[in-house]
């Protein structure tokens, strides 16, 4: 049985992973629904295909998370969840839009990695 546990909680750890992904995309989404809006009212915005694509990984990025709370401690798995996204985010934004990704950027994403490993360990 001790097997199994290690197991589920490299798979509790995975859906963090991939909550994780699923919040850069949902924001990348985000992102492109006010480049393509055609005006900014608040009907444009929630009718975006793009706005209704970005609810939708939030969603399941709710549910993987809420999943991996199963096995997981939130005080280890929140800040994992928050700054994978956030490291995430700096480099495909700068990837799909053209946002900057200097020095700055990449050491705070060199502390943030570190940081969440450190957290993460028992």
């Amino acid at each position: 049985m001790k097997g199994f546990a290690v197991n589920s909680t490299w798979v509790a750890w995975a859906l963090v992973l991939a909550a994780g992904v699923n919040t850069c995309i949902a924001n990348l989404l985000l992102k492109r629904s006010r480049i393509e809006a055609i005006d900014s009212s608040f009907f444009s915005l929630i009718l975006s295909p793009w706005m209704i694509s970005a609810l939708v990984f939030f969603g399941v990025n709710v549910v993987l998370f809420t999943k991996a709370l199963d096995k997981l401690p939130v005080s280890a798995a929140y800040p994992v969840l928050a700054g994978l996204g956030f490291s995430l985010l700096a480099i495909t934004s700068n990837w799909f839009f053209g946002e900057r990704l200097g020095l700055n950027q990449w050491i705070g994403i060199g502390l943030i990695l570190s940081g969440l490993i450190i957290m993460s360990r028992s």
